[in-house]
């Protein structure tokens, strides 16, 4: 960005549309706050990610876009870009690559704007970054790339995604979803919204939740209502007399919900997903398993966590479904190696548990 001051004035950001991708963002609203403290930092994102950004203290205000992903809906982006004029931005960051996300901030006539080149948007963006992907391997210094100067240095240390919780929203959670607070938690996310490649079986998840069953902990499944079939998989693998120790809350919370649930989590199992992104923003002790994706691009990005992997032939080869048919990146990565990573985190995931359990009502 453009060396000029900003003072009292409001940033445009046009977010991503995913919750992962959201999450990361938070690095780019952090620098930008940073650099500009007395300027308002508005989100222009789909209206799903309004309760996420609520939890992110960089953000003054969202904006719910009001066009459907991947559709052009010009008329519909005219007319909010005149809403937006009033406002007087003045400048926009575009962390999409897309053409069509670049339309809004030309519309409204916002003097910077700030982007990667991706769909040749020339004209579109007047402060156009040409991408250096060996000098920005993370997806998350190219979001924080943007809240500088072309080509300036970034800072030693990347910000680091941390929303926020509200532990007074528990006893209604816990009450609604017919949950305990008496006994430690083992999150389970065995979700992913990419595809079955990025998804774990069910029977490893559910070897891992029998160990922590054993050990007195209750497990929570975690996800949308897409990811409901497979976590009643994950408790259906498990024996008779521990299912009852699992409660499948897929699809019955709001993403809101869930930062506050996994805020309290003792320890969370993830697949590379919007919801492992979160509970690294938490600061949980995680454990990330990663099947046709990479961690090179995407890692979780927090202070206790564990990724693991197994080396294959054929991978990372980010495919939604196994072009082999086989799966053996996740097949072949053995509930062994996740427990072994937990059992790195165990110490602080008890005393982290110890402290909420005393500190809130049990139910």
């Amino acid at each position: 960005m453009t060396g000029e001051s900003v003072s009292q004035s409001r940033l445009l950001v046009i977010g991503p549309s995913w919750v992962g991708d959201m999450v990361m963002a938070q690095a780019l609203f952090s620098a930008l706050k940073t650099k500009f403290p007395d300027s308002a930092i508005d989100v222009l994102a789909p209206a799903w990610s309004g309760p996420l950004l609520g939890r992110m203290p960089q953000i003054s205000a969202t904006i719910s876009m009001p066009v459907g992903h991947g559709k052009l809906g010009l008329l519909a982006r005219w007319r909010l870009a005149q809403t937006l004029r009033a406002r007087g931005y003045r400048r926009a960051v575009v962390l999409p690559n897309s053409f069509k996300s670049a339309l809004i901030p030309f519309f409204a006539g916002i003097p910077v704007r700030t982007g990667w080149r991706g769909e040749m948007r020339f004209g579109l963006l007047n402060d156009i970054r040409l991408l250096d992907k060996k000098r920005y391997p993370l997806m998350v210094q190219r979001f924080v790339a943007l809240a500088y100067a072309d080509h300036a240095a970034l800072p030693d240390v990347t910000p680091r995604p941390q929303l926020t919780t509200d532990h007074g929203r528990l006893p209604e959670l816990y009450s609604r979803l017919g949950l305990q607070g008496d006994k430690p938690v083992l999150a389970l996310c065995p979700g992913a919204e990419f595809g079955p490649s990025k998804r774990w079986p069910a029977r490893h998840f559910a070897a891992v939740a029998q160990e922590y069953i054993r050990r007195g902990w209750q497990v929570w499944l975690l996800g949308s209502g897409n990811d409901r079939l497979v976590a009643d998989q994950v408790i259906a693998s498990l024996p008779a007399a521990s299912q009852s120790a699992a409660s499948n809350l897929a699809g019955r919370t709001e993403l809101v919900d869930v930062v506050d649930l996994l805020a309290v989590a003792g320890a969370v199992v993830s697949n590379d997903s919007g919801l492992m992104h979160i509970a690294a923003a938490l600061q949980r002790p995680l454990v990330a398993v990663y099947g046709s994706s990479s961690p090179a691009f995407t890692p979780p990005l927090g202070d206790n966590v564990a990724v693991v992997s197994i080396p294959v032939d054929c991978g990372p080869c980010f495919q939604r479904e196994c072009p082999q048919g086989h799966l053996k990146c996740l097949n072949d990565l053995t509930p062994q190696r996740v427990l072994d990573a937990l059992a790195t985190r165990s110490a602080a995931a008890t005393s982290a548990v110890v402290s909420v359990v005393n500190q809130r009502p049990l139910l």
